[in-house]
């Protein structure tokens, strides 16, 4: 699937980054700095966006993708507006995090990661939330289910529709 970002309809918001970016071109290690804010900008980071850092910043393109795709914060597509984090820590993965992704992928109809076309839900699976006792947990937008079984999950998904 593909999201495209629309320059014209973000024209202002753009400008505004472009400046923030240059703002920062002079200082040491600005990438970090900007990428950070380009995610909380934007929700995610689009190539158009990963070029313009490219460009103001004279950082190659490869360098700025080995920083996006090693750091978990960031992400190459939109989220949903409600997005789905599987905790994968040890203790969930134990009491069954796979099945309760799996059935989340099966239920959304997407693979963990992705986000629907209606851009309603993502799966995104992340490292441990600090709740083992409770494990497998997910979190929807700050919403934590405990104990999660997976003949449950359709009746949690189906609270925010």
């Amino acid at each position: 699937m593909s999201f495209t970002f629309d320059l014209k309809e973000h024209a202002e918001q753009v400008e505004e980054f472009r400046e923030f970016v240059r703002s920062k071109k002079d200082i040491k290690g600005p990438l970090m700095p900007v990428l950070q804010h380009a995610q909380d900008e934007f929700g995610y980071l689009p190539k158009e966006i990963i070029t313009t850092i490219s460009k103001i910043l004279d950082i190659p393109l490869s360098e700025i993708y080995g920083v996006i795709t090693f750091y978990a914060q960031f992400s190459l597509i939109p989220k949903g507006k409600y997005d789905i984090q599987v905790c994968e820590g040890t203790a969930c993965y134990v009491k069954g995090a796979q099945r309760v992704s799996e059935k989340l992928q099966e239920i959304l109809k997407i693979p963990a990661g992705s986000t629907t076309e209606d851009q309603k839900f993502s799966i995104t699976p992340c490292r441990c939330v600090g709740l083992c006792a409770l494990a497998p947990v997910i979190v929807i937008n700050g919403d934590v289910y405990g104990k999660v079984a997976v003949n449950e999950l359709e009746s949690i998904v189906s609270k925010y529709n």
